[in-house]
Order: C-alpha cells, then sequence, then structure tokens
C-alpha cells in the first residue's frame, strides 16, 4: 500500500500543467531559474516554488555553476517516466525556444 501512496504522490505533483512544462524543458537542456522562467513567462517566485516541489520529490537535482544553479532531471528511479515526457506536446517548439537561449 505505501508503494501505492507513493505513486499517487508522484502523480499529484505531474498533475500540473507547470510542473510539466519544466519537466519537458528539463529533458531537453539543464535551465537556470532564469532560463525557465522566461520560456514559460511565469514569476521567478513561482517557477521557483515548482522547482522545490520537484526537487522534494527527486525528479529534479541542481548544481551550482558560478554564480548561477542549473536543475536537471533525475529520472534514474522513473524510466518510463522519461518515455512520458518525450510523448508531450510541444516538443519541436521547446527544442527551437532553447535553440534561441544559445
Amino acid at each position: 500500500m505505501a508503494e501505492l501512496a507513493e505513486m499517487a504522490e508522484l502523480l499529484k505533483l505531474l498533475g500540473d500543467p507547470m510542473r510539466l512544462a519544466i519537466l519537458a524543458l528539463l529533458q531537453e537542456k539543464d535551465l537556470s531559474v532564469t532560463e525557465i522562467t522566461g520560456l514559460l513567462r511565469a514569476s521567478q517566485p513561482n517557477t521557483s516554488q515548482h522547482l522545490r516541489k520537484l526537487r522534494s520529490a527527486g525528479l529534479v537535482r541542481e548544481s551550482k555553476r558560478g554564480q548561477w544553479v542549473y536543475y536537471s532531471l533525475n529520472l534514474a528511479e522513473y524510466p518510463d517516466l522519461k518515455t512520458f515526457l518525450s510523448q508531450l506536446p510541444g516538443r519541436d517548439k521547446r527544442r527551437l525556444e532553447l535553440a534561441q537561449l544559445e
């Protein structure tokens, strides 16, 4: 029963469109809060709150590069989630937007 409760929490976490969008972006490239905020046209506090929840669940990890903190996916425990994220709509659009960051 504990495993089902854990899965239910994960599915609740993924039920938010903003968090799904963040995961979809991070599947393509490691990004800073500023980059995610700009791409999703969201506020920095809102983006940070969602990243904190994803990090607490172990889906996202952070690493410091100079003065910036970058976020990346951490899906080692959830290989099926990687496949799920690759099926989210808008992947080509995300790739174009991310290419403009370079």
